[in-house]
């Protein structure tokens, strides 16, 4: 991983920060006897066990399925030639400003030998020529300078007839701010009233906004102004991302569970929590019942509506509790088709595509230019491994026909795929990905609750700070731990956030 020379970052104020809090009278480590569950073997629900039994919590981690991973699970899939890889829900950028994610893997490799470059982030489209995302400076306002010297997208006689006060609030995001005048605002609106010219928003804004599972006419306008001040605005890594060299299992999953079991954490797969009873008790599906001091609640929104629906003691302890956890909503569901074909693509497409403008398909990952097995199945059989995802695909359309859409949409952005034969094919749809509804962010629970001892944990938790995606995932994990470990009296584990304002934004005290 590359970073900015430090005097640079510092004179920006663009530099990772802690935002938790440190007592001189804290412990290192936990008395002993102290206990909790983790219901959710993803990111979050990890990060949470690795950091409360680091400090001497005696820890139980009850995951649903038959292995870790939440969103970034594995499978192994059997192919036609006898041959087997590893495939998951779909690919993930691991930007570089996902300081406390990166921070849980160093527990598995320090130096992050794993993960590599993906080189050029293009975004491609049947009506303008490609743009480019990587190599932008990252540091307002030279980042923004940057894109508007570079991006044919973004001519000057243009921009001029931008409304540029609309466009003041991605520059002055504040949490309480922004979210008070824009959370009722759509996405779809708040692009709309910037009057930029369509092929900026096709190439630029509308593939941003996309990203997040979300489709613009359903997402709250200051959600995506958090995205942007994330991970374009206010860090030094820019847009630059990397992935793992391997597959999620062999590269991350595998060796966070040796980690865990060093550490004592009880990892129970296959155990489905059926309801929780205040004192605490988790009733697993089967009849175990399972009691801690504490518990975290790291499931996806639908898993955590269905579990606190079936506590009838939660409900009854904490009606607005049980209220915001009902009002969580999943988004649109997304599609991933993953393809072994008879032979390559063009040699200059990069590792990661975005797509602009098509029904259905938004991205393409080139699996065998940026994985070690799937590069080795290619080098093999002189064929490629493509993914195809689409982030908010039609509702009610079946896995089969959303990879034929996406098929034929390839086939149309890139030609030299209509003579390629797809040799075999793993394709799903997954509706677990969480909703930034208009308003939502009022109901939204946060990772501390009325309820003492429980604790939330997602990447739909409501943040005191910026972050997104895998990063939510990891950092509300480490608030939860952090929450509990304070009941302790015991240091808390190390928060990072991006600058919490924005580069114009008025600072305060």
């Amino acid at each position: 991983m590359t970073m900015r020379p430090m005097f640079l970052r510092r004179v920006t104020g663009n530099v990772p920060r802690r935002v938790d809090a440190v007592r001189s009278d804290q412990k290192h480590t936990l008395d002993p006897g102290a206990t909790a569950v983790v219901i959710g073997g993803g990111i979050a629900g990890v990060t949470a066990a690795l950091t409360l039994a680091e400090r001497g919590m005696a820890v139980t981690l009850l995951e649903r399925g038959n292995r870790l991973g939440g969103r970034l699970t594995t499978w192994p899939v059997r192919l036609s030639d006898g041959t087997s890889q590893v495939v998951e829900h779909g690919f993930h950028g691991f930007f570089r400003q996902y300081y406390n994610l990166r921070n849980v893997l160093r527990r598995i490799d320090p130096e992050l030998g794993f993960l590599r470059p993906l080189g050029r982030y293009p975004v491609n489209s049947r009506q303008w020529p490609e743009e480019d995302f990587a190599g932008l400076f990252g540091m307002p306002p030279a980042n923004l300078l940057a894109l508007l010297v570079r991006s044919p997208s973004l001519r000057l006689r243009e921009l001029r007839r931008m409304d540029s006060k609309a466009a003041l609030p991605m520059l002055t995001y504040a949490r309480t701010e922004t979210y008070r005048d824009f959370d009722a605002i759509s996405a779809a609106a708040y692009l709309d009233g910037l009057g930029l010219p369509p092929r900026a928003r096709a190439m630029l804004f509308d593939v941003f906004a996309h990203s997040f599972f979300n489709l613009e006419a359903e997402m709250s306008a200051a959600e995506m102004i958090m995205q942007f001040h994330f991970f374009f605005l206010r860090n030094p890594e820019g847009l630059e991302m990397d992935a793992p060299d391997s597959d999620y299992e062999t590269a991350i999953w595998s060796p966070l569970s040796e980690r865990l079991a060093a550490l004592g954490v009880d990892v129970l797969l296959g155990s489905p929590v059926d309801r929780l009873e205040p004192g605490w008790k988790v009733s697993v599906v089967g009849g175990a019942r399972i009691s801690a001091e504490h518990v975290v609640l790291a499931v996806d929104p639908a898993a955590a509506r269905d579990i606190v629906a079936a506590s009838p003691d939660v409900t009854r302890t904490s009606p607005p509790f049980a209220e915001r956890i009902a009002a969580l909503r999943t988004a649109p569901p997304y599609a991933v088709d993953r393809i072994w074909l008879d032979g390559d693509v063009a040699a200059h497409r990069a590792p990661f595509t975005s797509i602009s403008g098509e029904a259905t398909l938004d991205s393409v990952t080139l699996y065998h230019r940026a994985e070690r097995e799937a590069g080795q199945w290619a080098a093999r059989t002189g064929g490629s491994v493509l993914e195809l995802h689409a982030y908010a695909a039609p509702r009610h359309v079946d896995a089969d026909t959303l990879a034929r859409r996406m098929r034929a949409e390839l086939n149309a952005i890139w030609p030299e795929t209509r003579d390629l034969v797809v040799l075999d094919s793993e394709h799903r749809v997954g509706h677990d990905a969480p909703a930034f509804g208009l308003g939502s962010d009022a109901t939204r629970p946060a990772v501390r609750t009325d309820l003492d001892g429980l604790y939330l944990a997602g990447d739909w938790v409501r943040m005191p700070f910026p972050c997104a995606l895998m990063e939510r995932a990891a950092a509300s994990g480490l608030v939860a731990a952090n929450a509990i470990l304070e009941q302790h009296g015991v240091r808390p584990a190390p928060v990072l956030s991006v600058p919490p304002l924005g580069f114009l934004a008025k600072r305060r005290g």
